[in-house]
């Protein structure tokens, strides 16, 4: 039975769902510390978060422990984007 063919699709369905979802708790925690740092983002902040990769939001997470301000973000954020 593992074997099959439609065994192994909803297994792949199963898998992409919890990354899905994984994504979506590091995205919102990211928002969330990002908020506590340096305030009320911009909607177009948060947006650009959406589509970020789970390892530009990883990177991201480490790299607001030195933010002090929205600037600091916005700086990282033209630095980094499209390169990870």
């Amino acid at each position: 039975m593992r074997e099959s063919v439609i065994y192994q699709e909803i297994l792949a369905e199963g898998e992409q769902r919890g990354e899905q979802r994984g994504l979506q708790r590091e995205r919102s925690l990211i928002l969330r510390l990002l908020q506590k740092r340096v305030g009320e983002l911009p909607q177009d902040v948060s947006d650009r978060l959406e589509t970020s990769s789970l390892e530009q939001l990883e990177n991201l997470g480490e790299a607001l422990l030195d933010f002090t301000s929205l600037a600091d973000l916005f700086s990282w954020l033209d630095t980094h984007s499209g390169r990870e």
